[in-house]
């Protein structure tokens, strides 16, 4: 058994899987604190590290594509405050959590878990039911409905649609943006029939962010939701042979921000060489 107590959060495993659980500080973010405590298998994990500061350090997991619908419906763009994955240490714990690494690494390598991509979510998503206010609306989530409500701050034109009721089995995706600089975020669903490019500001099927203290909540709607749809390999596992699926038209400024976040994993030793060439390579030929 390893363990790190901090007052970030505390780290458990047991040889089988790792309990995360959310500290009780003020500085522990309201993400954190509403999805609650994470039982990770270790079939899920792809690696360990842990980052050593002048003050503190950081203890990062990395989990294997595909195995958490969190960090699918976020696409990688939750802040360090709000990854669940990341625990800060405080500078005289930098032993306990150099034996945590060792001990969890040391499980990989005895159980060979492999680090590639996952066919099935190994993580079970939030808890529901799950209900967030946030921006122009609210978004809450049964586990086989959609409710979007609007406010007082709706656009007119949107708020006019009503309430929407949106069955799981009737969404073809789900998305998190969050507010960048001077660029709103959104919570939308991609609606079978009824796909649209409008902005979230007038899409009655998206809820539009500003960059307030509860907008990453929006991000556990998303996983909520993507945790009950068809698992991202299936649609990979459905191309025709010998056809290409279409390049996903990606915002460009999205692109060079994941590159930024690639390049400091790898400096700090999150990511491998040869890890952080391929999934390079795999960004650029997006832009």
């Amino acid at each position: 058994m390893a363990e790190i107590i901090q007052r970030d959060g505390t780290w458990a495993f047991d040889g089988d899987a790792l309990r995360l659980t959310p500290g009780r500080d003020r500085n522990v973010s309201l993400l954190r604190r509403t999805l609650g405590e994470l039982v990770v298998p270790l079939g899920a994990l792809a690696g360990v590290s842990f980052e050593q500061g002048k003050k503190s350090g950081r203890l990062r997991l990395r989990l294997r594509d595909g195995a958490d619908p969190l960090l699918h419906a976020s696409g990688g763009r939750l802040t360090e405050p709000n990854d669940p994955y990341q625990l800060l240490v405080e500078s005289d714990r930098y032993g306990v959590a150099e034996y945590f690494v060792d001990e969890v690494r040391s499980a990989l390598l005895l159980d060979e878990v492999p680090s590639e991509p996952v066919t099935g979510y190994l993580l079970p998503g939030p808890s529901v039911p799950l209900s967030v206010s946030a921006g122009d609306g609210t978004a809450s989530f049964d586990g086989e409905h959609v409710r979007l409500e609007w406010n007082w701050k709706t656009e007119d034109a949107k708020a006019a649609a009503g309430t929407r009721t949106l069955a799981v089995t009737d969404l073809l995706g789900v998305e998190w943006q969050p507010a960048v600089g001077l660029e709103n975020g959104h919570l939308r669903f991609v609606v079978r029939g009824a796909q649209t490019k409008a902005p979230a500001k007038y899409d009655p099927h998206s809820v539009e962010l500003w960059g307030f203290k509860k907008d990453p909540l929006m991000a556990l709607v998303a996983a909520a939701v993507q945790a009950r749809l068809p698992h991202p390999s299936a649609a990979t596992a459905e191309e025709p042979p010998g056809e290409l699926p279409e390049a996903p038209r990606d915002d460009p400024d999205a692109l060079l921000r994941r590159l930024r976040e690639l390049g400091e994993l790898h400096r700090t030793g999150v990511l491998t060489d040869e890890e952080f060439r391929m999934t390079k390579q795999a960004i650029l030929k997006r832009m």
